[in-house]
């Protein structure tokens, strides 16, 4: 016998609740007071719903509308905005303090690679056994891909150590990578 709350659709016809309510007709003109009773008569009278659509109003204020017809609109538009919305991608790139300059270049590429593609990416440096002794190692090598990404990415989350990790968080600048090509096309090609 508990009346569930139901905040994410208004009460229609027989559930609502009050005694009177100011009416808004099917082509959105005020109607005036009216009691509930009398409004859903006129509803009926139209071949429509009575639906409450500001109900913490005083009087609350009920509209007469195709509500199936109004739900479906509804949904179209619920789903156009989740096409329109758009996910970031949190990407990950695992590196080691004695990385070599082969290694660190193509991993660096990798990261680039996933900035122009619009995601974040959380560098992680990993330390085994007595690494762990010196984190500056690691530090050193956050430091040297945050200056070679800083005209790409920039730094949302500044190195920071959990455990055995080190962690850093950078994010792509907008039109950083739509900049690059113009600026190799400005040179002359037959040089």
């Amino acid at each position: 016998m508990f009346d569930i709350a139901r905040n994410d659709t208004p009460r229609i016809n027989g559930e609502i609740t009050a005694r009177t309510c100011r009416l808004i007709g099917p082509d959105g003109n005020q109607l005036g007071l009216f009691g509930i009773m009398d409004a859903q008569r006129y509803a009926d009278q139209q071949g429509l719903d009575l639906v409450e659509i500001a109900p913490n109003a005083e009087p609350p204020v009920c509209r007469v509308m195709d509500y199936g017809k109004y739900r479906y609109e509804q949904a179209i538009k619920d789903k156009q905005a989740r096409k329109r919305q758009t996910r970031v991608e949190v990407k990950e790139m695992k590196f080691r303090p004695k990385i070599d300059v082969g290694d660190y270049e193509t991993k660096k590429g990798h990261v680039m690679r996933f900035l122009k593609k619009g995601a974040r990416v959380k560098i992680t440096i990993m330390f085994r056994g007595r690494e762990m002794a010196h984190p500056e190692q690691g530090l050193a090598v956050l430091e040297r891909l945050q200056e070679d990404l800083k005209p790409y990415a920039t730094v949302e989350q500044q190195p920071k150590m959990e455990g055995r990790n080190m962690h850093m968080l950078v994010a792509p600048i907008k039109g950083a990578f739509d900049k690059k090509p113009d600026a190799e096309d400005t040179t002359p090609k037959n040089a």
